[in-house]
């Protein structure tokens, strides 16, 4: 079985869960592609359940002028980064504002599958987005302590960078202000400049 086929399987799997009674499905993938960089999200939203794809509405919108600004258009990254999150269901709202947060059982739930999917991608770089998806591989303090510099970790045995971005949702004002302006500013820059983003702008 080829990795792309693993995949395939893999996202097959993935959307029969049914483990997490509070979410609301369905299940949301990325188009299965093998690739040396993955984006990991937070949980989907209320519109990409319906949309069927990871970051379909407004925070979307915003993300993908970040990557269009360093060389990839949305249509071009879709089909050339892998899309994952640290939840794959919509949590539902929360009643003071916002979307829920999903609960440590949610996550312990999801997290063999992003677990699969790093073990068959082995990704060269992650590009967690938002606090819960740093948190999912390093410790959060503050963004000004992680956003703006690149990370190496260890997971199952891999050795990977890490070049984490704040949420680019519109009730975020953190990257629109100094000095998360100037920190965003250099996280892309050093993505443009890494060796596994260099080699998937000329595919």
């Amino acid at each position: 079985m080829t990795t792309l086929q693993a995949i395939k399987q893999h996202q097959s799997n993935l959307r029969a869960c049914r483990l997490c009674p509070d979410m609301t499905g369905p299940v949301v993938t990325c188009q299965p592609v093998v690739s040396p960089i993955m984006l990991v999200g937070q949980a989907p939203g209320d519109r990409e359940g319906p949309a069927g794809k990871p970051f379909a509405w407004t925070a979307g919108k915003t993300l993908f002028k970040w990557f269009d600004g360093i060389g990839l258009g949305e249509t071009q990254f879709r089909s050339r980064v892998y899309m994952t999150a640290v939840c794959r269901c919509f949590p539902g709202k929360n009643p003071k504002g916002g979307d829920r947060v999903p609960s440590k059982i949610e996550i312990t739930n999801c997290s063999r599958w992003i677990e699969a999917e790093i073990g068959l991608l082995k990704p060269r770089l992650l590009i967690p987005v938002g606090k819960l998806a740093m948190a999912r591989f390093m410790k959060v303090n503050k963004l000004v302590d992680i956003v703006g510099k690149t990370h190496q970790i260890e997971i199952n045995g891999l050795t990977t960078d890490v070049i984490p971005l704040p949420h680019p949702s519109g009730l975020n004002t953190w990257f629109r202000t100094e000095p998360g302006k100037t920190l965003l500013l250099l996280a892309m820059s050093q993505i443009e400049a890494h060796q596994a983003w260099q080699s998937i702008l000329d595919e």
